[in-house]
């Protein structure tokens, strides 16, 4: 980059400190483009037409690991009742070492949100970290039947 040299009045010259943002924008530009193009082919792969099997079954889903935390704090893993220092170990067992399975955790809404902490340190400090907080949808409120009559 060179500098660029002006001619004061009084006849000395004086260095002009301009800096020139064309070549700059044009790169900014280029990288862009590429970024615009290649964006998409990394997010949606590559459609293929699979083929046909008569033998093929679907995939089952891995049965959902699910925790339940009542009111009063009791503990139950799927459908049996667990203590709070063997959870952990009975989680282990559920999902047979693979730290990736998605643990469902419900817990009622009158639950002490620290007990639900409490729960989620514990499974996590041992590794199980895929928790998903299940919750219940809420219904659409109805219209009042008769209004505006």
């Amino acid at each position: 980059m060179g500098m660029s040299v002006g001619k004061r009045a009084t006849g000395g010259f004086q260095p002009l400190a301009e800096i020139n943002v064309t070549p700059l924008v044009d790169v900014m530009l280029v990288l862009l483009i590429i970024f615009m193009v290649t964006a998409p082919m990394m997010a949606a792969g590559m459609k293929v037409d699979l083929p046909q099997a008569h033998s093929a079954k679907p995939l089952n889903p891995k049965e959902p690991v699910v925790i339940t935390i009542a009111k009063g704090g009791k503990l139950m893993l799927n459908a049996d009742e667990v203590p709070l220092d063997r959870l952990v170990d009975a989680v282990r067992a559920k999902v047979n070492g693979d730290l990736a399975h998605v643990i469902h955790l419900r817990g009622d809404k009158d639950a002490a949100i620290g007990d639900m902490v409490a729960l989620m340190d514990r499974l996590s400090s041992h590794g199980l970290t895929h928790i998903a907080i299940l919750s219940k949808r809420e219904a659409p409120a109805k219209e009042a039947k008769g209004a505006g009559k």
